[in-house]
């Protein structure tokens, strides 16, 4: 069962918690991941967009500080809040030298000059160097595989360290991996998924605290012998994904 939903419209920063979400064929969610922020100016060409590492963009791998940032966006507005307070409210279609001076003085690195960069179609999602179509993959979070690293290291591990779009319980723990190359339904939408995701430093990143507090990749391989948590899918039918919906293997792959 699905139980949570979320989007991120700026890749490295905080998730928009969403009710339910329309899943297009060969885009996947809309909203997801359309903005960035390059590091410095040239690092992406909105005129000519392609595919970047993400060390060019501002990440919780490198920037962890951003944790303690929440941020959303309500129609064009770029709305960031720290302790509760609003530190940055301004239009994203205009003027973006705010958002960029306010980014480069919180991290406080010398070496940044921020630019809010975005392309139409294009998506800044981790795994854009390897396709086009995994551009717009979603990411699935098996709440149970979670579960099973707590059992294994005795603590408790926060599943919006893995920044997914699509969480869900009620299937065992990494049993997702069963699903690769096979077609699966996610709530009414039909999607098939492509590729185990590996973890990298930035789940080493408490959300709540900020805080670099477990070496989560270095756990999962000690435990369990690879250092995968969750999938990614192609979706490959529209339909809308709500909490409460069931997700799970195709009847014509099962």
């Amino acid at each position: 069962m699905i139980t949570h939903l979320y989007r991120y419209p700026v890749k490295g920063l905080s998730p928009e918690t969403l009710g339910s979400m329309p899943l297009a064929a060969g885009e996947g969610l809309p909203g997801d991941r359309v903005f960035a922020i390059a590091r410095k100016p040239g690092h992406f060409d909105p005129d000519a967009p392609a595919a970047e590492p993400k060390t060019k963009f501002l990440m919780l791998m490198r920037d962890e500080a951003l944790a303690s940032l929440n941020t959303r966006l309500e129609g064009n507005r770029l709305i960031v809040e720290r302790n509760g307070n609003i530190v940055l409210d301004v239009n994203i279609d205009g003027e973006t030298s705010d958002i960029e001076e306010f980014f480069s003085d919180y991290l406080g690195d010398e070496t940044l000059a921020p630019r809010l960069v975005s392309a139409a179609g294009h998506k800044f999602t981790d795994i854009s160097v390897v396709s086009p179509e995994k551009m717009r993959a979603v990411s699935l979070i098996n709440l149970n595989s979670v579960r099973a690293l707590e059992e294994a290291i005795g603590q408790a591990v926060d599943p919006l360290r893995f920044r997914g779009n699509i969480y869900f319980s009620g299937l065992p723990a990494w049993s997702e991996f069963d699903w690769m190359e096979k077609d699966i339904h996610i709530g009414h939408a039909k999607a098939k998924v492509v590729m185990r995701t590996r973890r990298c430093a930035a789940t080493q990143v408490n959300p709540s605290t900020a805080q670099r507090d477990l070496d989560i990749p270095k756990l999962i391989k000690q435990h369990f012998g690879h250092m995968d948590m969750g999938v990614y899918a192609e979706i490959i039918a529209d339909g809308d994904a709500e909490n409460g919906d069931t997700i799970g293997l195709s009847i014509a792959s099962s």
